[in-house]
């Protein structure tokens, strides 16, 4: 069973949150909290300059952000790999 706050691989979201779009990163009370790994991740990203449709598409931006993110090295939400190709969900 699939908790409220595990990543969900059907629709690429996380706490009803889509993992692809504009994201602004925060210091703090970000929408998500990630830790960047190299192995292991929930979702793979791919940062993009423009059409951020697709999962694990994020476009980074300093206002009207879809979502914020706060980078942490202890109890993330999610666990990221940044990819240059075949971004999305494992």
């Amino acid at each position: 069973m699939i908790s409220a706050n595990s990543p969900n691989q059907e629709d690429c979201k996380f706490k009803e949150i889509p993992l692809y779009g504009k994201v602004k990163f925060v210091e703090s009370f970000g929408d998500i909290k990630i830790k960047f790994v190299e192995s292991f991740a929930d979702i793979k990203v791919k940062f993009v300059t423009s059409f951020p449709n697709d999962c694990g598409k994020w476009q980074v931006v300093e206002s009207f952000p879809d979502f914020t993110v706060q980078i942490v090295e202890s109890f993330p939400d999610l666990k990221v790999e940044i990819v240059d190709s075949y971004p999305g969900m494992n």
